[in-house]
């Protein structure tokens, strides 16, 4: 059963679910690859800069999982600091928060800050906000719900966290 209890999201913090969700998204590759045309190299469960603040290139040497898992964890860490700041006391419940999470892991907090998302959110617009996360579908000017533009997983990703979102609001 959903928890659609909202409570402050400085009282929040990603839930395992959400680690487990980004991992198995995002898969794992023990060296530098783009997962897509266009894209910046990515590591581990998509990785884009380590926790050093150096970016991923395509030269870097392989990780191991313990490693990836690590990654994630810091950059998890992170954008939640990023995002909390961002839309302060607002009211989220768990599955909501975990999937704003996994956009900003996805998209980046600039994409987030600029977005109807936040917007709606500190209006206190739940259902738009939620409705807005299918407006990125996109990557690398390519749209994603169209399977042979080969990003189709981004597609699907949105849809999922669209429809945790709209649990915790009905």
């Amino acid at each position: 059963m959903e928890n659609k209890h909202k409570i402050i999201i400085g009282l929040l913090t990603a839930s395992s679910a959400l680690f487990y969700g980004v991992r198995t998204d995002e898969g794992f590759t023990s060296k530098p690859v783009r997962p897509t045309q266009g894209d910046v190299p990515t590591i581990g469960h998509g990785t884009t800069v380590y926790p050093n603040g150096k970016a991923v290139t395509m030269h870097d040497k392989p990780i191991s999982r313990q490693t990836a898992d690590y990654y994630l964890k810091d950059h998890i860490s992170k954008v939640e600091k990023q995002f909390k700041q961002s839309i302060p006391n607002v009211k989220l419940a768990q599955s909501e928060y975990d999937a704003y999470i996994d956009f900003v892991y996805q998209f980046g907090i600039g994409t987030f800050n600029q977005s109807s998302i936040r917007t709606n959110l500190l209006q206190g617009n739940y259902v738009q906000a939620c409705k807005a996360l299918l407006k990125y579908k996109y990557t690398a000017g390519r749209d994603c719900s169209i399977r042979s533009n080969n990003c189709y997983g981004v597609y699907v990703r949105q849809n999922n966290r669209y429809e945790k979102c709209m649990e915790a609001n009905q």
